[in-house]
């Protein structure tokens, strides 16, 4: 089994299920002793906001929150660097621990030994 997992969340409130799946599997993972990279990108990128996980909402599912400050506890959050700049999110709007980084960064983590990298 892979120790190193690199996840692209690409989705946000529009597509709930998948949101939630991409946190939660992150999260997991990082309990599991994963070496875990969550990147938020598309319309995700609205939680590396303070705030924005707490309005997210889906009926059964681990409270978002919950799942994002587990992801920054264990593992990393990056925002994608194009997605922040089309959404005027700069370096010192997001959450304590989350890095804003380009496509270069993601391609390196997702070739990386050993890593598997999952898209939602």
């Amino acid at each position: 089994m892979s120790k190193k997992l690199v996840i692209k969340v690409t989705a946000g409130p529009e597509a709930a299920e998948r949101c939630s799946q991409a946190f939660t599997v992150a999260a997991v993972a990082v309990a599991s002793g994963v070496e875990v990279s969550l990147w938020l990108t598309g319309e995700s990128s609205w939680f590396a906001l303070p705030g924005r996980a707490a309005e997210f909402e889906l009926p059964h599912a681990a409270p978002l929150p919950d799942l994002l400050d587990s992801i920054l506890a264990g593992g990393r959050v990056t925002l994608c660097t194009q997605c922040a700049a089309r959404r005027e999110i700069t370096e010192q709007d997001v959450l304590k621990g989350v890095r804003i980084a380009g496509a270069q960064v993601f391609v390196q983590e997702a070739l990386a030994d050993g890593t598997q990298a999952l898209v939602y």
